[in-house]
């Protein structure tokens, strides 16, 4: 059984490996020129950002990789999140090493990326389908009740994953944005598996939640290193992986709020334009918006972890 004092201790392992993985890999990924590039659509304070090194993903990946495997916890759930996570960040890898790498900017193409995402979520949702005390059950904050999805649980738990995601990745914009509110999300989801006895998903989620701790050094303003698509999408595969074997894939739009926030803003400036040829925001995802605003980039980051820090304790009480 693990306690509060084994989450402290994975999480402090975790960190300390990022920290110390950093010093190595940030210099070999200057010598690769594995830099990112900034679009010239962007706010132009973002331009001085340009060559600094992308693919931090692998920092987190490897922080977590070492900290679960030695922890002497490994069992089918832990090993399906790992899975999962890995899974997730190797498609981002290769699309980040053909934009960054091979230099050819479009990296992979939407529809591989779509296949390869759809084929993880499928295999996710068999497997809890199967192996879940649940079954195609979800729990329902708010109500303490479950819903049994029966035949429409699969497609459900496809586009939850999908969105999730990809919401994710378009929360990584900031310097320590994305990591910083996953880091929260990760330590909510941690303390709710510890209640509910999920031990192993509680160990998974202080480990990772350790590894966006470490990462943030490297990565807050003015960061050293990008996590790039790499590290997102691993933390969105983790994301999604957790609350869809918990049960709880409903609670993902309470917690994840500021994900759900990026990528509704961008399918709304989207939407909008293509029917009006007008903008709702002055740019998304919705943090450029606040740029654009007049938002210094920390005071965006800064608002966007404390309203995640609120949002997660309105979804602790939707469980409570």
């Amino acid at each position: 059984m693990s306690n509060y004092k084994d989450i402290i201790r994975v999480i402090v392992i975790s960190f300390t490996i990022t920290l110390l993985l950093g010093p190595i890999l940030i210099p070999i990924l200057r010598r690769l020129k594995v830099g990112q590039s900034i679009r010239e659509e962007g706010p132009k304070t973002h331009y001085k950002k340009s060559g600094t090194p992308t693919m931090g993903g692998i920092i987190i990946v490897g922080a977590l990789l070492i900290t679960t495997i030695s922890s002497g916890m490994l069992n089918r759930d832990m090993i399906v999140l790992l899975l999962f996570t890995v899974g997730f960040g190797l498609i981002g890898f290769i699309d980040d090493f053909i934009k960054v790498v091979l230099k050819r900017s479009l990296g992979l193409r939407a529809y591989q990326k779509l296949i390869g995402q759809v084929i993880l979520a499928i295999i996710l949702a068999l497997y809890t389908s199967k192996y879940s005390a649940y079954g195609t059950e979800i729990i329902v904050p708010f109500l303490n009740t479950t819903f049994d999805l029966g035949r429409l649980y699969i497609p459900f738990i496809v586009v939850v994953v999908l969105g999730t995601v990809n919401a994710v990745n378009f929360t990584d914009g900031l310097d320590g944005l994305a990591s910083g509110v996953t880091l929260i999300v990760l330590s909510f989801f941690s303390l709710v598996s510890l209640d509910a006895g999920m031990n192993s998903i509680a160990i998974f989620s202080a480990a990772l939640s350790g590894a966006c701790l470490g990462f943030l050094r490297h990565n807050s303003y003015p960061a050293k290193v990008f996590m790039g698509d790499t590290g997102s999408m691993a933390l969105g595969g983790a994301v999604s992986a957790i609350a869809v074997l918990l049960n709880l894939p409903l609670i993902i739009p309470i917690v994840g709020g500021i994900y759900f926030a990026e990528i509704v803003s961008v399918m709304i400036q989207v939407t909008s334009y293509k029917l009006t040829r007008r903008r709702v925001f002055l740019m998304t995802p919705i943090h450029h918006h606040f740029e654009q605003k007049g938002w210094k980039e920390t005071k965006v980051v800064l608002v966007f972890w404390t309203v995640t820090v609120v949002l997660c304790l309105i979804g602790i009480y939707s469980l409570s």
